[in-house]
Order: C-alpha cells, then sequence, then structure tokens
C-alpha cells in the first residue's frame, strides 16, 4: 500500500498498460506516415495543375492589355453602381470529414460563422462531414454539403463545385461567392483564409497582365467579353481546386502534428510505467525476501524451543 491508501499496481497490471500504451503508439505513427504520404501527393497533384490555371490568368491579362476596360459579370464593375446592391452572399466552407488534426476544423468554422452574422442573407456550402456535421446538431440549414470531397480532392470535384456556385450566380439566387478555408503559412503555421472568388478581382488579372507582352497584337473571337467570361470560369474552378488542396494539406500537417504530440505522450506515459514496474518488482522482490527471512527465523525459532523441551 501506498501513502494515502492508494494501492501500488501489480507487474501483470503494469505490463498490460505498457503494452496497450505501445499499440497506441503504433496507431499514431502509422497515422503519421499516411498523412506525411498523403501530403506529398497533394502539393504534388496541385503543382501539376498549376501552369494551366496560371496560362488561364495570362489569357484575361492579355485581354486587359488590349482593352482594360473590358466589362464582364465574373469580374468586379469598373466603376462602381450609384446603388449599391444588397449582399447576397454564398459561402463555400472547407472543413474535414475527420478529426484527430487539432484546432484545424474549429478555426475554419469560427470564421464562417463571424462571415454568417456579418451577412445575414449568405447562403452555406459545406466541404467535409465534420463541418456538416456541425451545423446540422446546431439546426443552422445548409444549402448543399459535399461528401467525401475533403478527403479527396481532385480537379473533377472542384469544377463540380464550381459548376453549381456558377449556376445560382448567373440565375441571380446569388451575387457573390466567397470561400473560407485553411491554408499552410510559411509551411508551418496553419492559418484560415477568407477569399472572394465572385466577382473576381481586377487587380488579380491586372497582375498577369503585367506578365504579358504588351506589344502583341490578338483577336479575341468571338469578343474580348467572352474569352473573359469562359476563362473567369475555368479560373474559378482552378481557385475552387486550390482551396481543397491547401485545406487537405493543412489537414494532414495539422494531423501530422496532432499524432506526433501523441507519440511523444505517449514516450513520456512509458517512462513513467516503466518506473512504476522496476519499482513494483523491487517491491515484489522486497516482499519475497522479508517473506523468506521471517520464514527462516520462525523455523529456528521453532527448533530452538524444541531443544529446550528436550
Amino acid at each position: 500500500m501506498r501513502a494515502g491508501g492508494e494501492r501500488m499496481a501489480s507487474t501483470s497490471e503494469i505490463r498490460r498498460r505498457i503494452g496497450s500504451v505501445r499499440q497506441t503508439q503504433k496507431i499514431t505513427h502509422a497515422m503519421y506516415l499516411i498523412s506525411q504520404a498523403k501530403l506529398r501527393k497533394a502539393k504534388q497533384d496541385l503543382s501539376n495543375t498549376r501552369p494551366y490555371f496560371d496560362a488561364l490568368q495570362n489569357e484575361i491579362g492579355r485581354v486587359f492589355n488590349a482593352d482594360s476596360s473590358v466589362e464582364s459579370r465574373y469580374l468586379e464593375p469598373v466603376q462602381q453602381p450609384a446603388k449599391e446592391e444588397v449582399l447576397r452572399p454564398a459561402c463555400l466552407l472547407i472543413t474535414a470529414d475527420k478529426g484527430l488534426a487539432g484546432a484545424y476544423n474549429q478555426n475554419a468554422i469560427r470564421q464562417a460563422q463571424q462571415y454568417m452574422a456579418d451577412h445575414p442573407d449568405t447562403v452555406l456550402y459545406v466541404v467535409g462531414e465534420y463541418g456538416r456535421r456541425w451545423f446540422a446538431q446546431r439546426n443552422i440549414p445548409i444549402e448543399k454539403s459535399f461528401l467525401y470531397t475533403a478527403q479527396n480532392p481532385t480537379l473533377g470535384r472542384a469544377r463540380q463545385i464550381a459548376e453549381l456556385l456558377l449556376e445560382r450566380y448567373d440565375a441571380g439566387e446569388i451575387n457573390a461567392v466567397v470561400v473560407i478555408y485553411t491554408d499552410m503559412k510559411n509551411g508551418l503555421e496553419a492559418v484560415v483564409r477568407q477569399a472572394q472568388l465572385l466577382p473576381l478581382h481586377r487587380e488579380r488579372f491586372i497582375a498577369a497582365a503585367a506578365n504579358t507582352a504588351k506589344d502583341d497584337v490578338y483577336e479575341f473571337i468571338p469578343s474580348p467579353n467572352a474569352v473573359v467570361n469562359n476563362a473567369a470560369r475555368s479560373c474559378l474552378t482552378g481557385y475552387i481546386y486550390s482551396a481543397l488542396v491547401d485545406s487537405f494539406c493543412s489537414e494532414q500537417s495539422a494531423r501530422m502534428t496532432a499524432m506526433n504530440a501523441a507519440d511523444q505522450n505517449a514516450e513520456e506515459l512509458l517512462k513513467d510505467l516503466s518506473v512504476q514496474f522496476n519499482r513494483a518488482r523491487q517491491a515484489a522482490i522486497t516482499q519475497e525476501i522479508t517473506e523468506v527471512s521471517a520464514g527462516e527465523r520462525a523455523q529456528r525459532s521453532k527448533k530452538e524451543k524444541e531443544g529446550d523441551l528436550r
């Protein structure tokens, strides 16, 4: 017994706990390696598609070089209207399908809550089972959730989301689209970002125009406006895909951090259990020696008494 009446665990009990911690360690280590592999693949997939979307931006930049005042329903107007239009935004929130990723999901959800509080007419679209379940449990309406997209971001899934948002935008049901996602800052720190997808900022393409030759003469068929409309729709797919992959990479990085912390905690626990095991084993040995010694003394005392009787 320990001080205060606390029972010292037996060696067999401690051995079982050590085995349990080591099994947990194997799981956390496996999850770390899986997240590491997924992170590497996602970054490579994004890198492979980036040149295509850079070319689309440059194409719009060429139109801007020819006519900087070109208008498009997908671009911010050159001149703001005298009467400000009532904002009816769609918010695309990207969360994960799973937990065990630190504060990754909660930080993105908190940002979405703040945006919806500032814009009461927001229509909510959610990527990820975690976000869908969180809002459903609080009876907050979701226009549409996209299943299995968070754990496997592909260009095809991004295109499906973009087409749905464009359909609502073209129909006038919404007049703005923002995306809330998580990005890796300097490859180490995860930050929640909020970006406007529609209407697209002109500054984005003015910067692209600076990378194109201004002296080249282009003919845009059927018209500069049509070229911008088509390219902008494809750019939207690219921006959504980039946000999906950035969020996915942030999720995997957060899970790697969480699993690494769990592994370190397991190591500390194993050290403590090892000390407890050695103490329990030493106590058992001491107890056995004490019992043997007591038995020997009792035997000797018995023989001495028998000798005195004779």
